[in-house]
């Protein structure tokens, strides 16, 4: 749903002949509109975790807590503001189009993640979500997704996809690391904080890319 609505925006835009900051805007606006920001909810729930530097199990209640603290806010609203800025700078190249399969690749590594990684609680919407998941068969499915999603990426858009995908595979390897030392495990809100810095490391890829081209 979310690249098709993109790449729906995209050609209305273009149709349009719509300027490229509102084009912009409305592609950064677009996926936690159609989500209901529950992504964002848990990266920012997750950064106002990490910043407080306080033990696991404190970190583990900030989590849960549906507050808002000064450091979701600042770094909510830094995410947005390097989003629109990267796009930005991607529209009229033809490059936002290889973003339309990132989705998809987000969403398969963060449910690989899920369903590899200990669960930080035992308890709460992941757990009950995941609960009786065979999980080979589950990790095997979302490689496939994973790895049809990067060939789709790097098809679109060789160079600068294909350092969308490396980011996206190393980002994999630091969240684990980042997930078992600060929190023991994943939740529901790190699993959100995965898949948002994945889509941005995506749109930093393709721009990267796009410079060396």
């Amino acid at each position: 749903m979310c690249g098709g609505a993109l790449a729906g925006w995209l050609a209305l835009c273009s149709a349009l002949d719509a300027g490229r900051v509102l084009c912009a805007a409305g592609a950064v606006c677009l996926p936690p509109l159609l989500t209901g920001g529950i992504h964002m909810d848990g990266y920012m729930d997750t950064v106002d975790a990490l910043a407080s530097r306080r033990p696991r199990d404190q970190k583990l209640a900030i989590l849960k807590d549906p507050g808002c603290g000064a450091f979701a806010v600042l770094y909510g609203g830094m995410y947005l503001l390097l989003s629109f800025g990267l796009m930005h700078e991607l529209l009229g190249t033809g490059l936002p189009a290889a973003l339309c399969p990132g989705f998809i690749l987000s969403r398969a590594l963060s449910g690989l993640c899920v369903v590899t990684l200990p669960n930080a609680r035992g308890q709460g919407m992941l757990s009950a979500y995941t609960h009786g998941t065979r999980k080979k068969p589950a990790a095997a499915v979302l490689l496939c997704a994973a790895g049809l999603a990067a060939a789709a990426m790097t098809a679109l858009s060789p160079l600068p996809g294909l350092i969308a995908v490396l980011l996206s595979g190393l980002w994999v390897m630091g969240y684990r690391r980042m997930a078992l030392r600060q929190f023991s495990g994943v939740t529901g809100d790190t699993a959100g904080f995965f898949l948002q810095i994945c889509e941005f490391l995506q749109l930093s890829g393709l721009w990267l890319g796009g410079l060396a081209l």
